[in-house]
């Protein structure tokens, strides 16, 4: 067995990588979790590494890697892509795990020539919501990562798991502590902006969809929907595992990866496309059996695109920046209050607003809202301007810059706008800061 760890450095990839395994095997790819490291793959690479050369990457940021952020999973796709490109790997098996999971999604979306064969674990085609995401994102920049290393063992084992393991949590708990706050922030935005529920019936890969079933964070649902939106996909329940199966279920999860890549590897559609990782497979072994068919009809409805009204670009453009901005919860409020009366005035709001103002390229996002709020203070506008605190949380202003702000348009404002701006502005920073137990 040969190991090897190095950092790939080019225009395109910033990725820490490590090898295992025979040179002259067809390769697997194992991608990691938000928070963790390649080593949450340990227990899978001594069986793995028999039949295949095993290559493990770290997240920017992670595991010591370049603190490069990425704020969106087809970038690290590109990335990990260009890693590969310079490894000469032209075809591969990926197996991955939740944000790893997308990652491998994401490459057999885009380049489905180069995916062999496919491996989801604790996968969601659409992980949660924007917000939650974001919030997340939130109380990272303005508490650092103590409290998500903190909860990390509640969300990623069951009780009893964590409760028998304590070296094993506190090693979750320290890997997440030394991740780089900038680059964890980054992934966050990358799985609050990951959505491809409508395109799952293009993944045209073998795919073994891997869920615990404990796991509360992308859960059976989660899976399901997965197998049935993709065409060659079967389902793995782990017993007894919750976020992180191949950790909590190492032996379990083990065999169900040898057994897919072993029977699911698919040849090279020609053989120009590739040289020996693309034409030698391991011994195959018998395919999994198909899972009980899952409720079709009730998942495939999540998957179908709602209809909608033709709408120019300027609106859908100002959608999605008002979304990314204000958050989902908040814009569904304020499109679901609108009636005959008021819709027409959402719809300027959301062309004008959004799609014209806070969509130009002069300033970026966090200019925009110092200016925000130096505007609503001026204007008495309290509502708005609670609001726009927390989007300006979001956009990535510490609390300490939006004190600032206040304290600049205290000034040109007046002190008695600004007093009560600051009583509104401290509610929001409590209620979006502090993290939750």
């Amino acid at each position: 067995m040969c190991e090897r760890e190095r950092v790939s450095e080019t225009k395109t990839a910033a990725l820490q990588y490590r090898f295992d395994g025979p040179e002259d095997a067809p390769v697997l790819v194992l991608g990691p979790s938000l928070g963790t490291t390649w080593h949450m793959w340990d227990r899978q690479v001594p069986e793995l590494s028999k039949n295949w050369r095993v290559i493990r990457f770290d997240m920017p940021g992670h595991g010591g890697a370049p603190a490069h952020p990425v704020d969106s999973v087809g970038e690290l796709a590109r990335r990990v892509l260009a890693t590969l490109d310079e490894l000469g790997v032209q075809r591969f098996g990926f197996a991955g795990c939740a944000l790893g999971g997308a990652i491998g999604a994401e490459l057999a979306l885009r380049n489905p020539h180069r995916v062999a064969s496919l491996a989801l674990i604790a996968t969601s085609p659409r992980f949660g919501t924007a917000d939650e995401f974001r919030q997340r994102g939130v109380i990272v920049r303005t508490n650092g990562l103590d409290p998500i290393a903190r909860s990390s063992p509640e969300r990623w084992f069951t009780p009893g798991f964590a409760a028998a393991q304590p070296a094993i949590t506190d090693w979750a708990v320290q890997m997440v502590r030394t991740t780089d706050p900038g680059c964890y922030i980054a992934a966050c935005e990358a799985l609050a902006a990951f959505d491809i529920r409508a395109e799952l019936a293009s993944i045209g890969v073998p795919t073994l969809v891997l869920v615990g079933s404990e796991d509360q964070v992308t859960g059976q649902g989660e899976a399901r929907t997965l197998v049935a939106g993709i065409p060659d996909a079967r389902l793995a329940v782990v017993p007894g595992a919750s976020h992180l199966a191949p950790v909590e279920q190492p032996a379990a999860v083990t065999d169900l990866l040898v057994r897919h890549f072993s029977s699911a590897w698919q040849a090279a559609p020609d053989t120009h496309a590739t040289g020996q990782h693309a034409i030698t497979a391991p011994p195959v072994k018998p395919v999994l059996a198909p899972p009980p068919a899952a409720p079709v009809a009730e998942i495939a409805a999540v998957e179908q695109p709602v209809a909608t009204d033709a709408r120019p670009d300027a609106y859908a453009q100002g959608m999605k920046v008002r979304r990314e901005v204000l958050g989902d919860a908040h814009v569904d409020r304020a499109m679901d209050a609108a009636d005959e009366f008021s819709a027409d005035f959402q719809d300027l709001v959301t062309r004008y607003a959004w799609g014209e103002i806070w969509n130009r390229q002069g300033l970026d996002r966090r200019t925009r809202s110092c200016v925000t709020l130096t505007a609503l203070v001026a204007g008495g506008h309290l509502d708005e301007l609670a609001f726009h605190t927390r989007a300006a949380l979001r956009n990535g202003l510490t609390p300490a810059e939006i004190k600032e702000v206040l304290l600049q348009a205290a000034v040109y404002c007046g002190v008695p706008a600004a007093n009560s701006a600051f009583r509104v502005a401290q509610k929001v920073i409590r209620e979006e800061t502090t993290p939750q137990e």
